[in-house]
């Protein structure tokens, strides 16, 4: 790894979907730090963070009446110390007001960082105000806690403010990442006695690289709206990216781009297989499918076909009066080699227990194919359906796996716990074992693909938290790879901008008509990823 290159002035920003972002792992982020302080004079980079820190807090709460400054034994509270030394001398400039009350984690200060060490003799200096304890009524609260350092147990002092700070409806600016986050995978530490995030303003300026836990598992919730500052350094290109968090900048309207000279030929066929009928089992999954094929459809596939797993009788569904444009065919018809070969399959959805017999010629015919729901529970209890899945990847196919928590779990041998604790290295393992691209679903969405940097998705939130919203990202993410050519475009690109889409629908739902969020609405808003 090369030595970060430093320049003067290049500020902080609010992050937005328009922008890619590369996310740095926390080992990677200390080297650079490290590395960066060395071309530097003493102090320069905490001096930097701390300003930082100050301008964003004054931009957030220009007319705070009382700012608290929480801050640990380490290098983040120095960070939380220079920004509460400008903060304070702002408010001497100005009367007064606001007034900026310090909290101080050290028990040692002998054993300060000495960038830490030198920020509170500062502050100290500047005659900023310490306290045993946060002030009762606070505008603004500053948490610069514990940073990106390894999580220490919570005790004393520590344990009440983090307490205060996560329970807290005011607002909060966290320094680096919200204390107790961990920065690679996006769990968060609990706390003894503390009840969930409190739903108020959070606010997190992310300093000198971003890390890919502020945007999965926990990240985003604790972490809030993010800022980032790269405080001058710029990595070397040879440093080893951890993640992408993704963008689709051209993927947030309808563009109606079609060439006038096309036709539905020119979009593909998608085949859904799956939908249980009641009569079956006594549990009726067709609507999952259906879901699935009117996305797909309103993504822009040219032809989608319907094969519901139900029992053969009159009674059996025939057409869709919400989209009669879709074609329901027994499901032994799409099984013929030629069409599986042929179309971009999307599989699982609603299948239940009879979707396990069919995913032999499924998974050996399909020549693109998107897995998901009872598809992928029949491959974790079936040894033998697991190895036709890798076989897949040494003839070339494409394949999808679209697991939630729970599913991947089950594929891993594991349980959601251990999936959650680490979501990239859980969607990273399932593709380097399967030869699959895993897009491991909920908050942050992980997309991971053998020899490809993984992707976050920063798009979605709780309103997609209902049932069917999983078959409508199925079928949109088989619409995007039906055209001819998708796969020399890259499976990746494709399946990024679906699932981008569907985030971003959930994120503006309100701009519409429609009162709530359900999956039968969501699929008719979609449009073509062309």
């Amino acid at each position: 790894m090369g030595t970060p290159h430093f320049t003067e002035g290049t500020g902080l920003r609010q992050l937005s979907t328009a922008r890619r972002e590369t996310l740095y792992g926390s080992a990677t982020t200390r080297r650079i730090e490290q590395q960066a302080a060395a071309t530097l004079p003493r102090h320069a980079l905490m001096a930097h963070a701390g300003l930082a820190v100050a301008r964003l807090a004054q931009a957030l709460q220009p007319h705070a009446r009382c700012i608290w400054v929480a801050c640990g034994p380490g290098n983040n509270g120095g960070d939380g110390l220079v920004a509460a030394t400008h903060l304070h001398a702002w408010a001497q400039a100005r009367g007064g007001a606001p007034r900026v009350v310090v909290t101080h984690a050290a028990q040692d200060e002998a054993r300060l960082p000495a960038d830490a060490h030198q920020a509170l003799a500062a502050a100290r200096s500047a005659g900023v105000a310490f306290a045993s304890e946060p002030p009762a009524d606070w505008d603004l609260a500053i948490d610069a806690l514990l940073g990106i350092g390894p999580v220490r147990p919570f005790e004393g002092a520590l344990a009440r403010w983090l307490t205060v700070l996560r329970q807290s409806s005011g607002a909060v600016l966290c320094v680096d990442l919200p204390s107790g986050l961990d920065a690679d995978t996006g769990t968060l530490a609990p706390l003894d006695g503390a009840a969930a995030l409190a739903p108020g303003p959070r606010h997190t300026l992310s300093l000198l690289t971003l890390k890919p836990g502020l945007f999965t598992a926990a990240g985003r919730d604790a972490a809030g709206s993010v800022w980032f500052d790269d405080l001058g350094t710029t990595p070397d290109p040879d440093v080893p990216v951890t993640a992408w968090l993704e963008a689709q900048p051209q993927a947030t309207a309808p563009t109606n781009a079609r060439p006038h000279a096309s036709h539905k030929g020119s979009y593909g066929d998608v085949v859904v297989i799956g939908g249980q009928g009641i009569a079956v089992r006594g549990a009726g999954m067709t609507g999952a499918a259906v879901l699935a094929a009117r996305a797909a459809l309103h993504a822009g596939a040219g032809r989608v076909f319907v094969g519901l797993l139900e029992d053969g009788t009159p009674s059996d569904t025939h057409w869709d009066p919400v989209c009669p444009e879709l074609m329901f065919r027994r499901p032994e018809l799409l099984l013929e080699r030629d069409v599986l070969g042929s179309s971009s399959v999307v599989c699982g959805c609603g299948g239940g227990a009879a979707v396990a017999a069919l995913l032999p010629r499924v998974l050996s015919g399909a020549g693109t194919l998107v897995l998901d729901a009872d598809a992928l529970n029949a491959i974790a209890a079936d040894a033998a359906l697991q190895t036709l899945l890798g076989h897949r990847h040494g003839r070339g196919a494409t394949t999808v796996l679209t697991p939630h928590p729970l599913e991947a779990a089950r594929l891993l041998g594991s349980d959601t716990a251990a999936v959650m604790a680490d979501r990239l290295r859980a969607a990273h393992t399932l593709a380097e074992r399967f030869g699959v691209l895993c897009v491991l679903k909920g908050s942050g969405t992980v997309l991971a693909a053998p020899g490809e940097v993984p992707r976050i998705n920063p798009t979605g939130n709780a309103a997609l938290a209902t049932a069917g919203t999983g078959d409508v990202l199925a079928g949109m993410v088989g619409s995007a790879l039906a055209r001819p050519g998708a796969s020399s475009e890259g499976v990746m690109a494709r399946v990024a901008a679906a699932v981008f889409q569907h985030g971003w629908l959930a994120d503006h739902w309100n701009d519409g008509p429609a009162p709530g969020l359900s999956a039968r609405r969501l699929a008719a808003r979609v449009w073509p990823l062309d």
